[in-house]
């Protein structure tokens, strides 16, 4: 006998992840027939059940109504207590709760709000706003992985509601976020996802897996073309007004709004300089760095101090850096940031150690000699320390040569990824 009817839709993650519980406990589910989101969600009948008109939403043959996916999931597992859905002691379901509040707090929202944002619901668009939430989606996804490199399931040897939740966020974001190199960095991740959906009972309702190659990005909307407005029949031929009304007309079409002329960047008006930043940048995109070649001897025979000025950059707060790759991915964001001054500035930034111990260090080559006006274009350009390196003092000299060649080391923390801009 069914336990009850479910409103959802056929794509919904966490309607999947109500019926795969009900299915892997042995219950009858029945799902609400012709239900259309969007029109039967909003009429009377349906709101005086459910007042929010939210999916999925369940209503029970005794006339129990329960909203929030993870609460009639949760409800659903408690009608079979045998199932070992929900652990067999407190501390299992202390830990299976745990799991499935990361699952859905660290990894769905942000997979969630990464949605929205490519898909223009969270508006305007904005790329730190989405490399952020792209953050946060690795390190949820990192914290999973590292847990079950040594565990088949999040919590008992055998598949419980968390394992079930944590299959139908990531099922969800292998189609358009996780994708390839994203999927290469959490095996156990993948496999654990691979075990959940093809259990006999599940394959059904979750259906084989899709991944995508790579993640969908935003693709601003085309700008609206306008009609050309046609052109105005001659005007009859008008006898010759006095000259003080010509000037009053000439007037009122001056009184038409003009764009403000664009703030000339002060580093344009420094005396010209010997040293061409772009010649730079190739020199060190396709030499060698060290060598007698090299791009780093190449850089010393052309070099310009007057006109520019060599930086070491650290991140203040080191402290907050969790995974390497995140860390990483924090450079990439800084440095697109910076965008604004890509002809004043190259850059070679690197995170140095291991997950959980590692700093970010690296050097900046930028025009002129004060750094400020070449990086206040980041917003976040004061978590980071600049201080002016003397490339005539040995020491200084060797760690930008090894910033520039990424063989930089701190304190015994090697050199474990990083990020050029140029």
């Amino acid at each position: 006998m069914s336990i009850g009817t479910l409103y959802t839709t056929p794509q919904q993650a966490k309607g999947k992840r109500i019926l795969a519980t009900a299915a892997f406990a042995g219950l009858q589910l029945d799902v609400a027939e012709g239900y259309t989101h969007y029109v039967d969600n909003k009429k009377p009948e349906f709101l005086s059940k459910f007042p929010h008109g939210k999916i999925p939403a369940l209503e029970t043959k005794d006339g129990f109504h329960l909203v929030e996916g993870t609460a009639i999931a949760g409800y659903v597992a408690s009608l079979a207590p045998n199932s070992t859905l929900l652990g067999s002691n407190p501390q299992e379901a202390a830990l299976i709760q745990q799991w499935i509040s990361h699952a859905d707090s660290e990894i769905d929202a942000a997979i969630t709000a990464i949605s929205q944002l490519v898909n223009g619901v969270l508006t305007p668009y904005t790329k730190p706003i989405h490399n952020n939430f792209i953050e946060r989606l690795n390190r949820g996804l990192q914290t999973a992985e590292k847990h079950l490199s040594t565990s088949t399931f999040l919590v008992t040897e055998r598949i419980t509601l968390a394992d079930i939740t944590l299959a139908s966020v990531i099922g969800r974001g292998t189609t358009f976020a996780i994708d390839a190199p994203l999927r290469a960095q959490i095996p156990n991740v993948i496999r654990h996802l691979e075990t959940v959906v093809n259990q006999p009972s599940l394959k059904a309702i979750f259906g084989a897996p899709q991944y995508v190659e790579k993640a969908l990005q935003f693709t601003p909307p085309p700008k609206e073309k306008k009609e050309p407005k046609p052109a105005p029949p001659p005007a009859p031929k008008a006898e010759k007004k006095p000259k003080a009304k010509e000037v009053e007309e000439d007037d009122d079409i001056d009184l038409a709004p003009k764009e403000e002329p664009k703030a000339k960047n002060p580093l344009d008006s420094l005396p010209k300089s010997s040293f061409n930043l772009e010649d730079w940048k190739r020199a060190y995109s396709n030499k060698d760095t060290r060598g007698p070649d090299g791009a780093i001897e190449w850089f010393y025979q052309n070099f310009d101090k007057e006109g520019f000025s060599t930086w070491r950059v650290d991140f203040k707060y080191n402290e907050e850096l969790t995974q390497t790759f995140m860390s990483s991915n924090q450079i990439g964001g800084f440095f697109n940031r910076l965008e604004a001054s890509r002809k004043y500035l190259f850059g070679s930034v690197g995170v140095l150690g291991v997950s959980n111990n590692s700093v970010i260090s690296g050097v900046l080559i930028a025009r002129g000699q004060d750094i400020k006006p070449v990086v206040d274009v980041a917003p976040d350009y004061e978590s980071y320390e600049y201080k002016k390196l003397d490339l005539d003092d040995a020491a200084q000299k060797a760690f930008f040569e090894a910033a520039l060649a990424w063989d930089l080391e701190i304190d015994g923390k090697k050199w474990a990824d990083g990020k050029n801009f140029k």
